[in-house]
């Protein structure tokens, strides 16, 4: 058997820029902010004051009584796939024992699990709804995805914090690559912003205060007055499939998906470790077999801590070196926020918008880069550039997981 290359051929997205990849696209072409002022009833009294909020209607998705049975977490996974199997021109019934389905999250479905304790601890109300467990369970985004479409491929659940979706997409790259499955969807979701998480993550002291002046501009990655990340909601995913017979379908192909990294910091749960991102990263280069000099873009994990920046920073020199003065880098989190098990596969979304248009997002409101982050910056707004060869993602998570993507133009 020869190389089994793994083409990516349609992509769907639901964020707070947008809950269609070219919405979504048109936002971070334009620095458009999806962080805002949350309502009362989303805050209560965990202290949080901001964070990327979608305005969400199933309507388009989903039937009323279908979405009365679903988390919203999991609703968010069948738009995202829908949209991305759709847009692949996918006949999903054409061999659906080779096509699986790899998703990631973080927390599943958080907001099934708190109204459940709501109305155990709050209303001593202990007759739950009957199907209370399976939209709550880590899985059921993913397993739903399988149900609507019949796929009956490998399946998988990943759960690393912020690299969950990441993951989910290298391992269904290298799931296509051995051979053991000809199409994959693969993606993540996450909907947490309930008033229980909230309180959880404030006392983490890791989340930003609200922007006074201007609450869409409270991320600001890499710059001197960042405070912190700031939570999001929403979900990405993507079609992959064996290069070869996505060619002879006349499949439309976006990128191939060629290098895929993952280590352990195995060093501290919350603190981000150097090495372990490096590792990471030089693992998905040599995976490519591409060369620094090849990769024109690099979407940053950037959460706008005052210690990951860095940290992210200095993994970025030490894999590059000369050549990181010249590759641009940004953080789109300061547009759309962090979607924690979500995060890896929005941010790979936002990764082949140079691949695709040749357009470089930006990382908003950097006013003031910190020296400490010696990078070549895409401030402020979108830059218009060739398209490059190949892009790299990041995505660092709690518990030391670290996951680096490479796409390279088709």
């Amino acid at each position: 058997m020869g190389e089994r290359r793994v083409a990516v051929t349609g992509a769907g997205v639901v964020s707070p820029i947008g809950t269609t990849l070219e919405e979504f696209y048109r936002s971070l072409c334009e620095s458009r902010s999806g962080l805002r002022r949350l309502p009362e009833e989303v805050t209560k009294g965990s202290g949080v004051q901001v964070a990327g909020l979608i305005d969400w209607n199933p309507a388009p998705f989903l039937k009323e009584a279908e979405a009365a049975n679903l988390d919203r977490s999991t609703q968010f996974a069948l738009a995202a796939a829908g949209q991305a199997i759709t847009a692949a021109g996918f006949d999903t019934k054409a061999a659906p024992e080779r096509t699986g389905v790899y998703w990631g999250t973080g927390l599943g479905g958080s907001n099934t699990l708190e109204l459940a304790y709501k109305q155990v601890y709050g209303a001593n109300e202990w007759r739950l709804r009957p199907l209370t467990v399976v939209m709550a369970m880590n899985n059921a985004a993913g397993s739903n995805v399988a149900v609507r479409h019949g796929l009956k491929g490998k399946f998988a659940n990943f759960a690393t914090a912020c690299s969950s979706s990441g993951m989910a997409l290298g391992e269904a790259m290298r799931t296509i690559q051995a051979g053991r499955a000809d199409a994959m969807v693969a993606g993540g979701s996450e909907a947490l912003l309930t008033p229980g998480t909230l309180a959880a993550w404030q006392a983490l002291r890791t989340l930003a205060p609200m922007d006074a002046a201007n609450p869409a501009a409270s991320c600001k990655p890499f710059d001197k007055r960042r405070g912190g990340l700031v939570l999001a909601e929403g979900a990405a995913a993507f079609v992959l499939e064996e290069e070869s017979s996505a060619r002879a379908r006349g499949a439309p192909i976006l990128a191939l998906l060629t290098g895929y990294g993952n280590s352990c910091d195995a060093a501290h749960m919350s603190r981000p470790d150097r090495d372990g991102q490096v590792r990471a990263m030089r693992e998905a280069l040599a995976e490519s077999k591409l060369k620094n000099e090849d990769i024109g873009y690099i979407n940053a994990h950037g959460t706008a801590t005052a210690v990951g920046d860095v940290v992210e920073s200095e993994a970025i020199n030490v894999v590059f070196g000369e050549a990181a003065a010249r590759v641009p880098v940004s953080s789109t989190k300061s547009l759309h926020g962090h979607l924690l098990g979500g995060a890896g596969a929005l941010e790979f979304a936002a990764s082949l918008l140079p691949l695709d248009q040749g357009w470089l997002p930006p990382t908003a409101w950097l006013e003031q880069p910190d020296p400490a982050c010696k990078l070549r910056h895409v401030p402020l707004r979108a830059e218009q550039t060739q398209k490059p060869r190949a892009v790299m993602s990041n995505s660092f998570a709690f518990g030391g997981s670290n996951v680096v993507l490479i796409a390279e133009r088709a």
